[in-house]
C-alpha cells in the first residue's frame, strides 16, 4: 500500500485515481496520520445467460470469409 500526504493526493489526484482503480490501495495522511484510502469499489457483474448471448450472436453477420478478412474490411469502411 502507497502512503501519500494531502497537499500531494491533491496534485495528483487523477493519478492516484487511476492507480487506485487499478487495484492499488493508496493511504492519504494529513499531518502524519492516514485519515482516508484509496481503493477500487467492487461491481456487481450481471450474469450472461446462454439465451442472450445468442440472440446478440444471431444479430450478426455470417460471412464465408475468414475472420481476419472480415475484421479488415469493416476497418476499412470506417476509414472512409
Amino acid at each position: 500500500m502507497d502512503h501519500v500526504n494531502l497537499a500531494e493526493a491533491k496534485a495528483h489526484l487523477s493519478d492516484l485515481v487511476a492507480r487506485a482503480e487499478a487495484g492499488e490501495a493508496i493511504q492519504i495522511s494529513r499531518r502524519g496520520k492516514p485519515v482516508v484510502q484509496l481503493s477500487t469499489i467492487a461491481r456487481a457483474r450481471k450474469p450472461i445467460t446462454l439465451d442472450a448471448l445468442r440472440a446478440v450472436t444471431d444479430t450478426l453477420p455470417r460471412s464465408s470469409a475468414p475472420a481476419d478478412d472480415v475484421v479488415r474490411a469493416m476497418r476499412d469502411e470506417a476509414r472512409y
